[in-house]
């Protein structure tokens, strides 16, 4: 099961990912975690990026590029995997497409969260204010005014590979403005579909 979830931060991304991790035991490939892990590691690639970082550069489409690639031809992502975060760009998109084809593998799906902007910057604050009211730290993440910069950011930058994989075929839009649970459903509802289709 090779996916892409897609959608604004805030969306849900992150635990819709952890439930599928779970369930088909392949693995949540995060970019901004693999960029760390190549960088700690010192692969050459890892070397690349690192470079480009204490430069206060952003790292090129082809560092990103080939850390997925060397991700993905781990054991763990034989039998598939789920990419958060990437690709961001239709270049990226593009990339991914030539990387698949080389390794004669292709995404089964690409799932898009989508949410009612407005509602989710609300939905942050009340992240935050229930983390205060628990005692834990807020994420950097769940700063409003930090928020709606990512938010920009993702509407500017990465929403333009939706209209991209809508073309493909690929793309299946969940409600992610549901409860959790009614979000996981409609996901799992989506694969179980494909593995009928197999």
């Amino acid at each position: 099961m090779r996916l892409i979830l897609v959608g604004p931060p805030g969306a849900g991304k992150g635990t819709q990912a952890a439930h599928l991790v779970e369930k088909y035991s392949i693995p949540q490939l995060s970019t901004g975690d693999m960029l760390r892990a190549a960088v700690a590691a010192e692969t050459p690639i890892g070397l690349q990026a690192k470079a480009v970082m204490d430069a206060g550069g952003l790292v090129s489409d082809e560092i990103v590029v080939g850390i997925i690639r060397d991700r993905i031809a781990e054991d763990d992502a034989r039998n598939g995997f789920i990419l958060d975060g990437f690709p961001r760009t239709i270049a990226q998109a593009e990339a991914l497409d030539g990387m698949l084809d080389q390794g004669n593998l292709k995404l089964d799906a690409v799932i898009e969260l989508r949410v009612d902007q407005t509602k989710l910057v609300d939905r942050i604050i009340k992240r935050a204010e229930d983390a205060k009211a628990a005692g834990q730290p807020v994420r950097k993440d769940d700063d409003p005014e930090v928020f709606k910069d990512r938010l920009e950011a993702y509407n500017r930058d990465t929403a333009v590979v939706v209209p991209y994989y809508e073309k493909t075929g690929l793309l299946t839009v969940v409600d992610g403005m549901q409860s959790i649970e009614e979000v996981t459903a409609a996901i799992d509802s989506v694969l179980q579909g494909l593995d009928e289709k197999v």
